[in-house]
């Protein structure tokens, strides 16, 4: 046991120390997610306005830099071959990938509340249920860590894990209720939004910020904790399938 928390350990303080500044990382995992926080937060005039966007603009820097992150630090240590040596290692592949992925969903969480602390100084954040919106942080950087690990291991170039992310995150963005109610959208394609684990994970931020809810607390979590596991599932089934030979 103690050799396998060491293992853990070591695993996510390399990639702490090596992955999270490089330059993909920071253009899309911290820059783009503030960018956008400034931009909806200058341009709103109301106090009201910027409550409302909160949940929405709290769950796009989670999804963003969470998949970032996947997406730079697996695809360089593919290319690099490092990460074969890491299968190489006496540890389960799901462990392995468990510390491959601790790092990216405390990178999300820390993102997460960049958004709060810049609304902290505009609006009175009194009311907030804290430990809903939490968990419901920690939830959604756990779906999109995982969301980003599965695309990452299905890609060899960095620019192509970014690409094919970017298919996933930008319609993510209009589909998931982050900024326009999913009672608005059209009917055909409201199926397409509940089928999105971000969904559930924004219903819950806007549910513990402005106590207001679409989806049942219950069924968001239930749904959230079906997503992790099968996006892990399919991610650790395409690595034993792709690179284990």
């Amino acid at each position: 046991m103690m050799d396998k928390a060491l293992a853990y350990w070591g695993i996510l303080k390399k990639d702490m120390q090596n992955y999270y500044l490089k330059p993909p990382n920071i253009s899309w995992g911290i820059i783009f997610p503030v960018s956008w926080t400034l931009m909806f937060f200058i341009r709103s005039e109301q106090a009201v306005d910027i409550r409302a966007i909160l949940p929405g603009v709290m769950a796009l820097s989670v999804l963003f830099g969470t998949t970032s992150m996947l997406s730079v630090t697996i695809t360089f240590e593919r290319k690099s071959r490092s990460f074969e040596r890491l299968l190489l290692s006496p540890i389960s592949l799901n462990l392995l990938m468990l510390a491959k992925t601790t790092g990216a969903i405390v990178f999300g969480i820390l993102n997460a509340f960049i958004p709060v602390l810049f609304a902290s100084f505009m609006i009175d954040l009194s009311g907030i249920d804290w430990g809903m919106l939490f968990l419901a942080v920690v939830f959604i950087a756990i779906t999109s860590t995982f969301l980003g690990l599965f695309i990452a291991v299905s890609v060899n170039e960095v620019f192509e894990a970014q690409t094919f992310s970017n298919f996933f995150r930008f319609p993510m963005i209009f589909l998931c209720g982050l900024f326009l109610p999913l009672e608005k959208l059209p009917a055909v394609i409201q199926p397409l939004s509940y089928a999105l684990p971000l969904t559930y994970g924004a219903d819950l931020l806007r549910f513990s910020i402005n106590a207001e809810a679409s989806i049942n607390k219950a069924i968001s979590i239930l749904v959230l904790v079906f997503f992790s596991s099968l996006l892990f599932f399919l991610s650790t089934h395409n690595i034993q399938k792709r690179w284990i030979y």
